[in-house]
């Protein structure tokens, strides 16, 4: 084979071979989006399947160098999730090999999965069971040897009007005015019929649905990620999730849950800010309460944090990180 000939079969490698044309250090640079399958196991120790769409980053500290090996990356995330479910351990252990694969070009990492958890939840009244799905993130980062973990939650719920509550019944209180004369007695059956009739009760408060999307940081002493208790927090201290599975027992149950925490997204807020407070295990949060309104196309939302300096702001339509703001 002749000299050339060697010289053409190797490929080009211009990340390594050519200097940028304007040099700098990057906060972060890597790929979003990547499609994988995850494996995470359930309460009951069950492991559950899922699509995951995965971030991999890492910084770029040495100004002279023109990019990173995006390629390195795809693979340790590829061999990662084939060979282990997911854990607080196997993601420090993907931003480990991030940075043994970097040395030199990076004293930083991060990686975010994001995927659908899908679980059995039983109906109110009734012996149902149905499937529910609830969004989730989980934020790995590891700077030098210093590891943090956040995990993220979308959870649904519904949102009944204070305000439209009490100018219901004033309606209801007025309409009973006009159907029964004051002078006159009313025997407890006229009162039990009207009451249970479509002109007794001629108004009710707009409800909704509504979301609480959370973002916290753990103690990173997991064996594995709080998935569900952090879900049963939340759902338990706003005492509306919405359900899977309903007959009219069921129906009804629920509209007795609206109807007992009657709320505007301020004490949906602070009821979420009393449990997560409550809870060791979580350093840092940052939650979002979205009510949809039925009553006009604008939304009514509220922010809480639990304050840390250097924690959590609020962004343009998204939780970021003042220190992470590319997460």
């Amino acid at each position: 084979m002749k000299p050339f000939e060697n010289v053409l079969r190797e490929m080009p490698d211009i990340a390594n071979e050519v200097r940028p044309s304007v040099s700098g250090k990057l906060e972060w640079v890597g790929m979003n989006d990547i499609e994988l399958p995850v494996r995470i196991e359930d309460d009951q120790g069950n492991m559950i399947q899922s699509t995951a769409r995965v971030t991999a980053y890492v910084n770029l500290v040495d100004p002279e160098v023109r990019g990173i090996h995006m390629s390195r990356l795809y693979l340790h995330l590829d061999q990662a999730f084939q060979e282990r479910p997911l854990t607080p351990c196997a993601l420090r252990q993907m931003l480990r090999s991030f940075l043994d694969s970097h040395t030199g070009l990076s004293d930083r990492a991060l990686v975010r999965v994001d995927f659908d958890y899908v679980i059995r939840r039983k109906a109110l009244e009734s012996d149902n069971v149905g499937w529910r799905r609830y969004p989730v993130s989980m934020i790995g980062i590891l700077e030098g040897q210093e590891f943090s973990l956040e995990m993220g939650l979308e959870i649904l719920y519904s949102s009944t009007c204070p305000c439209s509550a009490a100018l219901a019944r004033q309606l209801i209180q007025q309409q009973f005015v006009k159907d029964f004369d004051s002078s006159r007695p009313l025997s407890f059956r006229q009162v039990h019929a009207w009451l249970g009739s479509e002109e007794g009760i001629l108004a009710t408060p707009h409800s909704q649905r509504s979301a609480a999307e959370i973002r916290v940081r753990l103690t990173p002493t997991f064996q594995m990620f709080p998935i569900i208790e952090l879900i049963d927090e939340v759902e338990n201290s706003l005492k509306t999730p919405v359900q899977a599975t309903v007959k009219r027992e069921d129906e009804q149950a629920f509209a007795l849950l609206n109807g007992r925490n009657l709320m505007f997204c301020e004490d949906a807020g602070r009821r979420i800010q009393t449990a997560l407070n409550a809870d060791d295990r979580i350093l840092d949060f940052w939650a979002r309460c979205t009510h949809y309104e039925s009553l006009h196309p604008h939304n009514a939302v509220s922010v809480i944090t639990k304050g840390i300096k250097g924690g959590y702001v609020a962004g343009a339509g998204a939780p970021v990180r003042m220190d992470h703001s590319a997460v």
